[in-house]
């Protein structure tokens, strides 16, 4: 029996300009974590997001997100606000920090953090004498967040936003690329993202001075001394030049990967809207999604299972929307602040497979399973 070729959810997808790159820092023997390649991708990133951004070339998002909660001065017994709906990275390094999260729920527009549930947070700690250190919200599925009104609660309050544009590199909020909304900003470039260096990641600081304190603390925080002196802890967080490479390359083609993203999208909405039972999450006015994965809510948890089995019987890889933070077992004994939307998500909800190089066989033979499952 011949096994059907297996479709991933969001597979790596190389655009050939990459090599060129990863050859340089070979033949240049630059394959520690400095040379021309991190300093180039960090220009290309710089350009891409705009001037006033100042990338950092890291291992992973996750780094990201631990070196942005040090550099706000979050320490052990701070808390900080997070986006329950989203992936367990953006929550661990509050955890790293000793810092304690404190979820918040979403709102039914964009699936992201609910602006008057933040609000109703923020007064409820004030109020305990606890008030947050910091925010961390999250563009989910390449869907931007309510940005302009997490900012103002934000200042209103003095509490700074981390911005975990992880999943929406190539999304925009009235114009303006995500990773550059708020007070920092957070990349990835994991193997499943919309480019990807294989591991890695950025942080987008809008200070020179925090780049550099920021590069300080992810190379081992080595004082300056021709021994190796070290005054405070630090961190082995910065990119490989190799791996940065890859990242030139990606970069060359972000803006065609983007475009392939949204045709997946509006393919399967094409093909399933005539599904009364199946609903996609669209775009509010002046708020662009890279659509980085296409996601389906469904009438109830069966119908979703039958779908995600249906697929999988057929060798197609599809997940349930994210669990909740506030449901995850190692974060049951936090605070959280619900409504509901996300739980119900999580149940109904479905990625569908998004690669920037599905086929149109590809895209057919997806659409057919669920068809022929309702």
């Amino acid at each position: 029996m011949t096994t059907k070729k297996k479709i991933f959810l969001s597979p790596p997808h190389m655009s050939g300009l990459e090599q060129d790159y990863v050859k340089h820092a070979f033949e240049t023997n630059w394959v520690a974590p400095m040379g021309d390649n991190i300093n180039d991708f960090e220009k290309d990133l710089q350009d891409f997001l705009g001037v006033d951004t100042y990338p950092v070339a890291l291992n992973s998002g996750t780094s990201a997100i631990h070196l942005a909660l040090i550099l706000l001065g979050v320490s052990a017994g701070d808390e900080v606000l997070c986006q329950s709906f989203t992936f367990s990275a953006s929550i661990n390094p509050v955890v790293y920090q000793g810092g304690k999260p404190v979820f918040v729920d979403s709102e039914s527009i964009t699936w992201n953090m609910s602006p008057e549930l933040l609000e109703i947070a923020i007064k409820d700690r004030i109020s305990k004498h606890k008030k947050p250190k910091a925010i961390i919200a999250v563009h989910l599925y390449g869907m931007p967040y309510q940005a302009d009104k997490i900012n103002a609660i934000a200042r209103q309050y003095e509490i700074p936003v981390i911005e975990d544009a992880a999943e929406a590199l190539g999304s925009c909020y009235h114009g303006k690329p995500c990773g550059n909304l708020s007070d920092i900003g957070v990349l990835s470039f994991n193997g499943n993202k919309i480019i990807t260096t294989s591991v890695g990641g950025a942080l987008v600081v809008k200070d020179s001075k925090l780049k550099d304190n920021a590069i300080f603390l992810s190379n081992q925080a080595k004082d300056k001394a021709t021994h190796y002196e070290h005054s405070q802890i630090g961190y082995n967080y910065r990119m490989s030049n190799v791996l940065a490479g890859i990242g030139r390359g990606q970069m060359k083609v972000l803006k065609n990967r983007v475009e392939a993203r949204r045709n997946n999208f509006n393919f399967y909405k094409s093909e399933l809207s005539k599904f009364a039972e199946i609903t996609f999450l669209e775009e509010p006015e002046n708020f662009k999604s890279n659509r980085w994965l296409t996601c389906i809510t469904t009438e109830s948890f069966d119908m979703r299972e039958r779908i995600r089995l249906a697929l999988e019987k057929e060798n197609i890889e599809s997940r349930p929307l994210w669990k909740p933070m506030h449901l995850q077992p190692v974060f049951k004994d936090c605070l959280s602040f619900t409504n509901g939307i996300s739980e119900h998500l999580f149940e109904t909800g479905l990625c569908l497979p998004s690669g920037s190089n599905l086929s149109q066989e590809d895209l057919g033979r997806i659409v057919g399973v669920i068809s022929k499952t309702l």
